[in-house]
């Protein structure tokens, strides 16, 4: 059985559809002093709860999902479309958490098995104390896509190229390149461009996650007269005025996954998380 927290209801119903699994339907509720509470009235020997954790509060909720899931199921399988605090995957000064492997343990207490999504950083799956698989669903980025002209796949960095070949392959033509990055801070990051030729040509910029859209708006400023350009990302965080960034950037279209369910997310990574169950 699905079990669908408050933040992935389009992608756990998907999900169901995929497998053929019947979908909870979970209730939520809070108390007067603002505390959450969780019901889920049937489930199966195994429960999938699906709940990507976008906010503290989403965090909460995925640990009261899978403590009410325990109570009946026999085996508890934690999807994790979006792991928040999976960038702070080390601790960058001294004296400070590692916040991804602290959030990573506190899931673990529940789940006999967790699936996430393109990490930001594989290793993450390292810090769970059960078994963590990660699912690449950047593929999928492929199938809203237009006719393209010549297009080149482009992404910010050399370390998510790898992104970029995989919708180019699922795309079925067009060249990859990157930016060369260099981040001083979240919202400082400085974009040099590669020796990419975009005269002319349909460019799909290609992420893992959008979140400030500061990269994204940058990058596009340092295109040469492309003709046409699309921003993809497996997760649409899109945080504050991101949107507005990357429309006043110049871009045709922005197309996520329903990782973090906004109103880009024009394709399901249900097919990918299903393959993997």
């Amino acid at each position: 059985m699905i079990i669908p927290g408050s933040t992935s209801q389009e992608l756990a119903a998907a999900l169901a559809s995929e497998l053929g699994e019947p979908l909870a339907a979970v209730e939520y509720d809070r108390f007067a002093d603002g505390e959450r509470l969780v019901r889920i009235p049937e489930t199966d020997e195994r429960a999938i709860v699906v709940a990507s954790t976008v906010s503290d509060a989403a965090h909460v909720e995925l640990l009261q999902l899978q403590d009410a899931a325990r109570s009946r199921a026999e085996e508890v399988v934690t999807v994790l479309p979006y792991m928040g605090y999976a960038r702070q995957d080390r601790a960058f000064e001294a004296g400070q958490p590692v916040s991804a492997r602290a959030i990573a343990r506190a899931i673990s207490t529940g789940t006999d098995h967790v699936v996430t999504v393109n990490p930001h950083e594989r290793r993450v799956c390292e810090f769970f104390d059960v078994p963590c698989s990660a699912v690449d669903a950047a593929g999928r980025l492929a199938e809203p896509l237009p006719e393209l002209a010549e297009p080149l796949f482009l992404s910010p960095d050399a370390g998510a190229v790898g992104l970029a070949e995989t919708v180019r392959d699922a795309y079925g033509a067009g060249e990859t390149d990157y930016f060369e990055k260099v981040r001083h801070s979240d919202t400082d990051v400085e974009i040099r461009p590669n020796d990419a030729d975009t005269a002319g040509r349909d460019v799909v910029l290609v992420d893992d996650i959008v979140a400030t859209g500061s990269t994204m708006s940058t990058a596009i400023a340092q295109l040469s007269a492309p003709d046409q350009v699309f921003v993809t990302c497996v997760h649409p965080m899109l945080a504050a005025n991101a949107r507005t960034k990357i429309a006043t950037a110049g871009v045709a279209a922005v197309y996520g996954t329903d990782t973090i369910e906004r109103a880009v997310s024009s394709v399901s990574a249900a097919p990918a998380i299903a393959d993997e169950l």
